[in-house]
């Protein structure tokens, strides 16, 4: 129960961060925010200062920031509505951008103690699988596999598993960087000494230990953060294209659910800390790239609206009623709160196995 409650709580600061972002842009950029709130519901705590009040609520499950002009018209000449173009675009990435930085800095936090990071290497042939004369070198490290870079550990298994026959590597072997092109690595159905079905390439992957610094931490770090935005990215390719379905997706109530696992069955509180940081991590990162899809209702979308409108403007000298804009919005957001149900609907159904 600890670790729900913990669970809430994170993802509940994770949203109030995005909010966080457009606060602070809004007040950098001039644009009047006529409050700030953490939390949702009643409101618990709550004080003014200057123009904005800010409020702390009774449910740890986000937070809002309302801006001047922002759902209607306003004649204040500081509301969002008036503001510049290019201001009105950095207010909105720039809750998403909090988002990826709140993310990179858990990452940093969490390899802080590091001494060093793994690389994955190739370890050789397996034996009968023809593999011996495939052009990788026993040693050899993975930099690209498929097209992708290698950021992380784990990378190259991951687009190896993933790749067809014919894969194309950027390996490097006694410090020279090397392309291997079209090297044929089929999948081979095998049944085992034991009788247990295989399908395997026919390679064998390893590892070596790279020491680090204060520096080549965040480096990783980073390039952590950038493989998370990544496998959001691709995650989103396989529901396009039906490899996933409703049933493997996961809402706030799924998203609980797995954090209070993760930290209840981690060994040592240890553990639980890191991996409950590396989701918190994960979803923070998960939450930017959402939040900019160029959706009707998500911050990407609106900012969408804003490079149609000033197409237009600079073409035919107009832009698109404002009335009709909202309707899109307001359509995609109701889609948005059906997906939403949907989804919760399923993890409750996931929580009592059915």
């Amino acid at each position: 129960m600890l670790y729900i409650i913990i669970a809430i709580l994170i993802f509940g600061v994770l949203v109030a961060t995005h909010e966080l972002g457009h606060f602070a842009a809004a007040k950098l950029s001039g644009v009047k925010v006529n409050e700030f709130a953490v939390g949702m519901g009643p409101t618990l705590l709550k004080w003014g200062k200057g123009e904005t009040l800010y409020s702390l609520r009774a449910l740890p499950i986000g937070g809002f920031c309302a801006l001047e002009g922002d759902d209607e018209e306003s004649t204040d000449p500081r509301s969002f509505g008036r503001a510049a173009w290019w201001k009105k675009i950095i207010i909105l990435c720039a809750g998403a951008a909090m988002n990826f930085l709140t993310g990179l800095v858990i990452i940093a936090v969490l390899y802080a103690p590091a001494t060093g990071f793994r690389a994955e290497v190739y370890g050789g042939p397996l034996e009968g699988y023809g593999t011996e004369n495939c052009g990788l070198l026993a040693g050899d490290r993975f930099l690209s596999v498929d097209g992708h870079r290698v950021l992380v550990y784990g990378n190259a298994r991951f687009f190896l598993d993933r790749a067809g026959e014919t894969i194309d590597f950027v390996v490097e072997r006694d410090g020279r960087r090397l392309e291997l092109r079209d090297v044929h690595l089929p999948y081979q159905e095998r049944t085992d000494e034991n009788g247990n079905f295989t399908r395997l390439r026919g390679l064998t992957m390893a590892s070596t230990a790279d020491p680090t610094d204060f520096f080549g931490k965040l480096a990783y770090a980073w390039n952590t953060a950038i493989d998370l935005v990544r496998t959001v990215w691709i995650s989103l390719g396989d529901m396009v294209t039906g490899a996933v379905g409703l049933r493997d997706l996961s809402g706030p109530v799924g998203i609980v659910n797995m954090m209070g696992q993760v930290g209840s069955q981690s060994p040592t509180l240890f553990d639980a800390v890191w991996n409950l940081g590396y989701l918190a991590a994960l979803i923070a990162v998960n939450l930017a790239v959402m939040n900019l899809l160029p959706l009707p209702a998500l911050d990407g979308g609106r900012v969408l609206f804003l490079a149609l409108n000033g197409l237009l403007y600079g073409l035919f000298r107009k832009k698109i009623d404002a009335r009709y804009e909202g309707y899109v919005h307001l359509a995609g957001l109701a889609a948005l709160m059906c997906l939403m149900l949907a989804v919760t609907l399923s993890d409750v159904g996931k929580l009592f196995g059915k």
